[in-house]
């Protein structure tokens, strides 16, 4: 990202973006400010771009930070600049974000968090991953997260199947089963529920499947239900609107163990400049599923 001579004008590779309001602050308790979000988008652009290219996205905005009210853009908006892509679902004209100037015009408009569709404009029926979204119901933590994420890995394992966790830059984690093989929801979402069942039925005291949050407390909820077209999961990478900003962050089946083995809850937090560091140092952990193909075994695999 290169200022121009306008000062709050950038060029973004072959784009020229003016900005705005850089100096606000959009997590009180830290000073973070927007220039330091749109920094960051930036910087993460030639990993993140990649996992969001032809996705339909939401966005969800925070205009005046994160102790304030946010709202959810589903249709892209007209202001758009001519080079922005967007495609229509049902009524609704959802952005794509195919390059990183993308990411750099939606960060201006304080968009911090962005959630992207299972599926690609090429194919909207068919999703591209199973995701499992496990999300604990207090006093569960995203340790205990981890301990469900490794019971999930141990049945697709039996299953010769391979998936790759992430942070979900909140208070849980989000497994990533890749298949790039041009299943349609109407075989993942019940893969998934499935797959939840089991898990609730040999594991109760931990797992829960269903959606009431009064059966909630102390597990895991598998959150099955995202597995649909008119769902969508946090992006790999995307910042996260908590009191102190924080990344949706690709781990290993390794760091899992060992914030378990160490009781360190803090050690799958992670903030902007520490995802960036990690880049740096291990690539794109999660390259992989938008790389490696597989197909879904029936479903008396699971059952």
């Amino acid at each position: 990202m290169t200022p121009a001579a306008g000062g709050t004008e950038v060029t973004v590779g072959e784009r020229t973006l003016r900005l705005s309001n850089l100096d606000k602050v959009l997590w009180p308790e830290t000073g973070f400010t927007k220039g330091q979000l749109i920094d960051y988008y930036a910087r993460i652009a030639p990993v993140m771009v990649p996992h969001l290219q032809g996705r339909p996205i939401t966005l969800r905005r925070w205009p005046n930070g994160v102790e304030a009210a946010s709202f959810f853009e589903k249709n892209c908006p007209s202001h758009r600049p001519p080079w922005v892509d967007a495609v229509r679902m049902g009524e609704v004209n959802y952005c794509l974000l195919n390059e990183s100037a993308t990411l750099v015009w939606v960060a201006n408009l304080a968009a911090i968090e962005l959630h992207p569709s299972l599926a690609t404009a090429a194919d909207l029926e068919s999703p591209t991953t199973v995701v499992f979204d496990l999300d604990p119901g207090p006093p569960a933590d995203i340790l205990t997260c981890a301990r469900v994420a490794l019971l999930v890995r141990q049945v697709l394992d039996r299953l010769g199947l391979r998936m790759w966790p992430k942070t979900s830059g909140s208070k849980g984690l989000q497994l990533y089963l890749p298949l790039n093989s041009g299943a349609t929801y109407a075989q993942t979402k019940p893969f998934a529920h499935a797959l939840a069942r089991l898990l609730e039925r040999e594991h109760p005291e931990l797992v829960v499947s269903v959606m009431e949050r009064s059966k909630r407390p102390e597990k895991v909820l598998i959150d099955w239900s995202q597995n649909t077209a008119s769902k969508t999961t946090v992006a790999v990478y995307s910042v996260r609107a908590l009191p102190q900003p924080s990344v949706s962050t690709p781990v290993t089946w390794d760091e899992l163990d060992d914030a378990l083995a160490a009781d360190d809850a803090s050690a799958l937090r992670f903030d902007p400049d520490q995802v960036l560091e990690r880049i740096e140092r291990v690539g794109d952990l999660h390259r992989p599923v938008i790389e490696v193909a597989q197909e879904l075994p029936r479903l008396d695999g699971v059952t």
